[in-house]
């Protein structure tokens, strides 16, 4: 098991109060706190090694570049991707599947053709879609999930056709924390040539992924939930893609050479990482990696299932909550409302109690129409958290809804 005393040392964050209050710290889902590790890493760099990549000669600079195409090695391999022109730095997954989103459908989509994405995606997996099929001329097709929170995998065969040019998927929702079954998806879509993005930014951070064994074709996520640092996004994207897809923006870095009558790109990965890199952020984000890597993600996931397992039991046994999201394979996200309550007042006297939810539409608000709501409470928990914030979580709750009531 973890030793959660240790671990919970090593997040100098987590040691804040919050109005006189111990903080309870259940907002991971939106970002996860940083490892010291992280934090010092970004401060010797800010200190001892700042100097932009890829264009000095001078000793700083080669060093940083250095420093930078190292942590594009410990994500591929963290990843399990086949060539480090495979990894693509972005400024976060919203970047990451923009990019796509932009690049791909400039190249392969077209008036009448299709793109299918699920009812459960993020803002990030939708609205890039639907400006890409506004530009083309193409149609956007959902697939939606039932009130346990599974999707209707049947409608997949009915909604992906011969002009469907992209299928987009997330790896964990952010509202249900359910888990599709991804290798279903990709398999169907593979069967009639049609690659699969998949939004990581869950998925990665709750039981990671292998690009390689699952075989997606493009797979985005952010950094800043993984414990790194935030402005750090990576897209990992199959090398025969990224070659025929056009660069997403023009400027420094994604070039070979430039003319007023041609220009040329730089090799994969740079082709589409133009201007000055966040390469603090990616460095920061290797080191946030290595600290994983440190740890058994078996214990990890072990964890994370027993807060999500207890967690779930105990709102359950509050009279007038419903939990949203029963399917069988979910991370570690609960999403609830208390009858007779808006979940923002909610929120804020948790607040008041030192205990940070997120309250709202999640980004992702088709959901909360799914249900006819316009805001759920979300806890998400992270490999830190324990027991005794779970319980502090129903006290607070529980409080709030005398109040409320």
């Amino acid at each position: 098991m973890l030793d959660l005393k240790k671990i919970r040392a090593d997040f100098p964050l987590l040691s804040t109060e919050v109005y006189g209050k111990p903080l309870v710290y259940l907002d991971n889902g939106a970002t996860a706190q940083k490892p010291r590790r992280v934090i010092d890493k970004v401060n010797e760099l800010h200190t001892t090694l700042n100097a932009n990549v890829h264009r000095g000669a001078h000793y700083l600079s080669e060093r940083c570049t250095e420093e930078y195409e190292a942590a594009r090695e410990t994500v591929r391999a963290y990843i399990g991707a086949a060539s480090r022109r495979e990894v693509v730095f972005t400024a976060g997954a919203t970047a990451a599947i923009n990019n796509v989103a932009y690049s791909f459908g400039e190249r392969y989509i077209g008036a009448g053709d299709n793109v299918v994405i699920t009812e459960m995606e993020h803002h990030a997996d939708i609205v890039p879609w639907q400006l890409v099929c506004g530009r083309r001329g193409a149609e956007l097709r959902v697939v939606p999930f039932d009130d346990r929170g599974e999707l209707l995998y049947e409608r997949f065969g009915d909604l992906v056709d011969d002009r469907t040019r992209i299928v987009g998927v997330t790896q964990a929702s952010n509202v249900l924390g359910t888990m599709p079954d991804l290798r279903r998806i990709i398999a169907l879509a593979h069967s009639r040539d049609v690659p699969v993005l998949v939004d990581g930014c869950q998925g990665i951070v709750h039981g990671g992924v292998d690009v390689g064994a699952l075989d997606c074709d493009f797979y985005a996520f952010s950094g800043h939930k993984l414990y790194g640092p935030t402005g750090i996004g990576v897209l990992y994207g199959k090398e025969r893609w990224l070659d025929e897809m056009p660069p997403f923006m023009g400027g420094g870095d994604m070039v070979a050479t430039v003319t007023f009558e041609k220009t040329t790109y730089a090799e994969l990965p740079l082709k589409f990482e133009a201007g000055t890199a966040n390469f603090i952020g990616a460095i920061g984000l290797a080191e946030a990696i290595r600290y994983l890597e440190g740890l058994d993600a078996r214990d990890v996931a072990q964890h994370e299932r027993l807060l999500l397992d207890y967690a779930t039991e105990r709102l359950q046994a509050i009279d007038g909550v419903r939990i949203y999201g029963a399917a069988p394979h979910k991370c570690s996200i609960v999403s609830f409302t208390a009858e007779g309550t808006h979940p923002l007042d909610v929120g804020m006297i948790l607040d008041k109690q030192g205990i940070a939810v997120r309250t709202g539409t999640h980004c992702a608000e088709p959901v909360m129409v799914h249900y006819g709501l316009t805001a759920m409470c979300r806890a998400s928990f992270a490999l830190y958290n324990t027991a005794d914030e779970v319980d502090a979580l129903v006290a607070g709750l529980e409080r709030a809804l005398r109040m409320l009531r």
